[in-house]
């Protein structure tokens, strides 16, 4: 019989709660630890330095709460700090960061739009990422740097998403990325408003499939 492992989903605030619901359908054998940082969300707009000290605390008390992985369902600390969390707790960590990749491959007008936060944006990964997979592409990036805040509130409106989303579309953006857990919330929101003309990715079922194969290789 598999061995039950607990799994750990960390975000800074609501939006990862949604792929710790994905990965608790997905593997219902396994138990789910969610934490997030109610008091300091949201993110996307602190510095890297500003935000280690914040989440090294949430992540020991999943250590210490005996967690076997960890899901990091945040962008903006996959893109910028994974790597100190990795060399601080002696766990495997999945990270989630834009799927500029997939995007790239999908695309057939080579016009793609990263919805994602500043620091995001900003960060070396995001840009090798860039570099590496789409650097024969446009790349749009709407302006989402009060979407997380507004998500959290529930005050962001179909008006704002389609009025911050219009400039993409009109350049013929026909890959929309989802690159902060936070946006996965209003996944169907943004899918009524691009109305076939694009396709919308987030990448819980990627995250899954690879939490599936570390799962399979613990001791």
């Amino acid at each position: 019989m598999p061995k039950n492992r607990i799994i750990g989903v960390f975000d800074s605030g609501i939006g990862g709660l949604s792929v710790a619901k994905a990965v608790e359908a997905a593997l219902p054998q396994h138990t789910v630890l969610f934490r997030n940082d109610a008091k300091n969300v949201p993110y996307g707009n602190r510095p890297p330095a500003e935000i280690l000290p914040l989440i090294l605390p949430i992540f020991q008390s999943l250590i210490d709460d005996g967690c076997d992985v960890i899901v990091v369902a945040c962008n903006t600390v996959s893109t910028t700090l994974i790597g100190p969390l990795r060399e601080s707790f002696g766990v495997p960590f999945i990270a989630m960061e834009p799927m500029v990749k997939p995007s790239a491959q999908l695309s057939t007008s080579k016009v793609i739009a990263i919805c994602a936060t500043p620091t995001t944006l900003a960060s070396r990964r995001y840009a090798e990422l860039k570099q590496q997979f789409a650097k024969d592409l446009t790349v749009i990036e709407p302006d989402c740097s009060e979407w997380s805040t507004l998500i959290e509130r529930s005050q962001l409106n179909h008006e704002t998403i389609a009025q911050q989303l219009a400039p993409a579309l009109a350049a013929g953006a026909d890959v929309i990325v989802l690159g902060c857990t936070h946006y996965h919330w209003i996944e169907n929101e943004i899918q009524d408003i691009v109305a076939g003309k694009a396709v919308v990715l987030q990448p819980e079922p990627a995250v899954i499939s690879q939490l599936i194969r570390v799962i399979a290789r613990l001791p």
